[in-house]
């Protein structure tokens, strides 16, 4: 379902400018070599830190997570291809991109047809560099552009790959911020990623920017904001936490934020109200948007949508992993996330969480016809709220008549085909002129 409406009210209303500069931050991760362990994952969640007072965890190699164990840390220095002569072709210093996560520490000297079997191209699109990844394979490889690899014509080449894979730990980060109520929200990036700055960064800055908007908001509902590694990571959350799970109403995964495409927000696996929320403030943002149904491919809602947990996560997105040809190669970088689109999905986001914590139930105090509102001065108030972007008398209306304690605002925003905000102002309006009573 592809959807442009051309009202903006939910998105614009929460759409001031976000508490940091989201590109800013992008830029500065993105020379970091992130995976599922390791220095990196460390270094990027300092900087997060910076900004948030986060916890970082540290769960030690060999800790039985549900049905998996936390892997061995890995960390590298650097690693090259030269010609015999010394002259260096491929260099990690050059692109984290160029050494398949978690390569196994060589050194020596390789034919090319030896050497052909530990390297990865793309021919399809031969002047960029692929990511790959080889957690558990105990295995080592160069990732480098295919009109390279057709140029390396040599019979033999010194190759070294400075690296170690060691007990340690797997690092994340966790930013709690407790409400009026213990009912959760969950946000959830991934981390792991290297120089791919739509397919991580994008999630992690927008991600630190909505946790400093809820910080300095009042809440109804509690946010919990996590920083993973991926799978692993959401998998040794769940394990770790799994006598609270109850607490989590709402989630969101937050993914490839930072690209000019269309929105796409893939639905949970139960049809959760976070579902409803998302696609609300997607059909009133005035930006192209796709709903998804849940698939069990993809981001860690999968982890958190998983039979035995089913809980309420959604996934939002602009380009869908996969489909956009950026997606894990080196064209993911600086110049294909736009700040403009960064600030479009904070304010996407923000409005979703505005949804989440204002959606209350109402009951009229006297529901017996229409109330006059010319005595209260309600028609003042709502010229001057219509002025400031608030409700309508078609709005006051609408919650007049839906307030009987069983619609809540989101069910009458979606009946009247509104905006959340002006519903919400509306409601304001009754409830200050006691024609309501809040019921929630």
């Amino acid at each position: 379902m592809m959807v442009v409406d051309q009202s903006r009210d939910d998105a614009s209303a929460a759409s001031s400018k976000p508490p940091l500069d989201l590109y800013g931050l992008v830029e500065q991760l993105y020379p970091l070599n992130r995976s599922l362990t390791g220095d990196g994952v460390r270094q990027t969640l300092a900087i997060v830190a910076r900004h948030l007072d986060l916890q970082i965890r540290e769960v030690e190699t060999g800790t039985a997570v549900l049905d998996w164990h936390v892997p061995k840390e890995w960390n590298i220095r650097g690693a090259h291809i030269a010609t015999m002569d010394g002259r260096r072709l491929v260099d990690f210093a050059d692109s984290n991109l160029h050494v398949m996560g978690y390569s196994k520490p060589v050194r020596g000297v390789f034919t090319r047809a030896e050497l052909a079997t530990h390297v990865h191209t793309l021919p399809d699109q031969p002047d960029l560099i692929p990511y790959r990844t080889g957690y558990y394979a105990d295995d080592w490889g160069f990732c480098i552009p295919h009109h390279l690899w057709q140029s390396m014509t040599d019979e033999t080449y010194r190759v070294e790959i400075d690296s170690d894979i060691s007990p340690g730990s797997l690092t994340y980060g966790e930013f709690y911020l407790p409400g009026e109520t213990t009912d959760e929200v969950l946000f959830s990036c991934h981390i792991c990623h290297p120089s791919l700055a739509n397919d991580n960064l994008s999630g992690i800055a927008v991600m630190t920017a909505l946790a400093l908007r809820q910080q300095a908001r009042r809440r109804q509902l509690s946010y919990r904001f996590l920083f993973l590694p991926a799978t692993i990571g959401a998998i040794t959350w769940l394990a770790r936490n799994e006598r609270d799970l109850d607490r989590i109403k709402h989630g969101l995964v937050l993914t490839c934020v930072g690209d000019p495409g269309p929105f796409h927000y893939k639905q949970s696996r139960s049809g959760a109200s976070i579902d409803r929320a998302a696609a609300h403030v997607l059909r009133h943002s005035g930006h192209r948007f796709e709903v998804l149904p849940f698939n069990p491919y993809g981001y860690d809602e999968r982890q958190f949508c998983s039979p035995g947990f089913d809980l309420p996560v959604g996934c939002l997105m602009r380009g869908l992993h996969g489909t956009f040809p950026e997606y894990h190669t080196s064209a993911d970088n600086l110049d294909f996330v736009r700040p403009e689109a960064l600030e479009h999905s904070y304010a996407v986001v923000s409005a979703i969480c505005s949804v989440l914590d204002g959606d209350r139930l109402y009951r009229r105090v006297d529901g017996r016809g229409e109330p006059q509102l010319g005595r209260r001065g309600l028609y003042r108030m709502i010229a001057g709220q219509r002025e400031a972007g608030g409700a309508t008398q078609m709005d006051l209306l609408w919650f007049l008549n839906l307030a009987d304690g069983r619609h809540s605002l989101l069910d009458m925003a979606d009946r009247a085909n509104i905006p959340f905000s002006r519903i919400e102002a509306a409601a304001r309006l009754a409830l200050d002129a006691s024609l309501v009573e809040d019921v929630t």
